[in-house]
């Protein structure tokens, strides 16, 4: 009896599911991003590229390696249109535009990226007129320079020679003496240095700063002002704004100013003394504090016996 027997194949393993591997924070978040993961690559890479010639760089440098590198660099750049072509000029108000421009970009290279800001900015510094000078590039051909001027203060006559100069006695240009401002006029060696004194001393008595004309700065250490009626006052070297406002005082109760006087004395801020054109004797105004007007005859009178 035959007995046919089936031949059985190997037995199958059990299906294994395999987990999907796991992504780094790193990965999602690359993954996220709105531009490719090739392009976040070359970007990275750039980037590290970048830092390493940054770094050489520094490198070079600090180990004496000449600058000729940059400047050739520099210099290409400027044959592929990073040249200066247009300068804007702004905050200009008594200033001759050439001469900004004479004075910013003398001896300097066309190339923009060459062009030296610092240096360009202290010489405007050490121009009269600027009082302080801002210098920028817009790339790829602007230069960019925005000047705050002085205001002119004063005249400083000084032997035959005028001179503007500011609140701070800092000199700006020569002034033609047939068409000087309308300014004060300060006199004397000295008086430019004394320039922000004076204008506090002015302050003192505010109602006299309109008519004060001239200033003259007397031995290095105290001001004779004159008016605009034609009469001098001499002010003591100590306590001279006091002695101002106290002048102010007496001329506001009394109209000492435009009375035919010539001279008014208060070296001594005890008293003031004035003189008549011609006179030889001085005489004392007197001061009873009672703010009654004086008739300037009167005045005239005291002292003479």
């Amino acid at each position: 009896m035959s007995r046919t027997m089936k031949r059985e194949g190997p037995a199958r393993r059990p299906t294994v599911r395999r987990q999907p591997p796991k992504t780094s924070f790193g990965d999602r978040m690359i993954a996220r991003m709105p531009v490719s993961e090739a392009v976040l690559r070359k970007a990275v890479t750039w980037t590290i590229l970048g830092l390493a010639g940054g770094a050489a760089i520094v490198t070079a440098s600090w180990f004496g390696v000449p600058a000729t590198i940059g400047t050739a660099v520099a210099d290409s750049s400027g044959q592929l249109g990073l040249r200066v072509e247009q300068v804007d000029i702004t905050g200009l108000k008594r200033m001759n535009r050439e001469t900004v421009y004479a004075v910013a970009l003398e001896d300097q290279p066309n190339a923009m990226l060459r062009v030296d800001l610092t240096q360009i900015r202290e010489r405007l510094l050490a121009y009269g007129w600027v009082s302080d000078a801002y210098v920028s590039r817009r790339l790829p051909d602007r230069l960019l320079i925005h000047i705050v001027e002085r205001e002119p203060a004063a005249i400083w006559q000084n032997g035959g020679n005028l001179t503007l100069i500011d609140a701070k006695g800092v000199p700006l240009e020569t002034v033609d003496r047939d068409r000087m401002p309308d300014l004060p006029l300060v006199i004397g060696p000295g008086a430019d240095r004394q320039e922000a004194a004076y204008q506090r001393l002015l302050a003192a008595a505010p109602a006299l700063k309109p008519r004060v004309k001239a200033a003259t700065w007397v031995g290095n250490r105290r001001w004779d002002l004159t008016f605009d009626t034609g009469e001098t006052l001499a002010l003591p070297q100590d306590g001279a704004a006091a002695a101002l406002v106290r002048f102010a005082q007496l001329d506001g109760s009394r109209a000492l100013l435009g009375k035919g006087w010539l001279r008014f004395d208060m070296r001594d801020p005890a008293k003031l003394v004035a003189r008549k054109p011609g006179a030889d004797l001085e005489h004392q105004v007197p001061d009873d504090g009672s703010g009654a007007a004086i008739d300037p005859e009167r005045l005239a009178r005291v002292g003479d016996a």
